[in-house]
């Protein structure tokens, strides 16, 4: 069973135009599962670029994230107010474009997790294309 937006914004302080998190289907101590649908209306199309609108590399880096820490606070893993920073991120690859209409599959590994930090993996699908992948270390403050 999917967990829907009411649901993300209860994990997550982001808020449109910066929420890239629709839902998230799974969480478990392993693995995130979570999705996003990219639109013509998202407000980096209009710049990204006039004509071929394509989700930048870093919105990607930062929708793998978000869907890695709602996952996180799902399971209870931190304090419910605790926010997310990104420290570091590394081993960035980006193999497809995301275009507007694209639905992205976001699949995270917990690599370690406490209650000050968590490094995770991640990889953002368009249907079985890999779309890019990350690892990053997130602070908990």
């Amino acid at each position: 069973m999917s967990d829907h937006l009411a649901d993300v914004q209860r994990w997550l302080p982001h808020r449109t135009p910066f929420l890239f998190v629709d839902r998230i289907e799974e969480a478990t101590d392993e693995r995130i599962v979570g999705y996003r649908l990219f639109t013509a209306e998202d407000f980096f199309f209009q710049g990204h670029f006039p004509g071929y609108p394509v989700v930048p590399g870093v919105i990607l880096v930062e929708t793998m994230a978000q869907v890695g820490g709602a996952g996180i606070k799902k399971l209870g893993k931190v304090k419910a107010d605790g926010l997310f920073f990104l420290a570091s991120v590394d081993k960035v690859k980006f193999r497809r474009q995301v275009r507007p209409g694209d639905e992205v599959r976001v699949v995270i590994q917990n690599l370690r997790v406490s209650n000050k930090m968590v490094k995770q993996s991640g990889q953002a699908l368009v249907g079985e294309e890999l779309a890019a992948e990350a690892e990053w270390l997130c602070l908990i403050g």
